[in-house]
């Protein structure tokens, strides 16, 4: 499961619905909800090879 910050609960969390997403610049990253508060979660991955 994917881990990220969570800004709600103040402390890095697991991700729930996890999706893999793009960003206008082209870089990679994870998007999904905190397990559990239910806050939105972004987390930048590393860069593309």
């Amino acid at each position: 499961m994917q881990q990220a910050y969570c800004v709600k609960c103040k402390a890095k969390k697991d991700m729930a619905d996890a999706k893999q997403v793009e960003m206008k610049n082209g870089r990679p990253a994870m998007k999904g909800k905190c397990a559990d508060c239910g806050c939105g979660m972004y987390c930048i991955l590393g860069k593309k090879k």
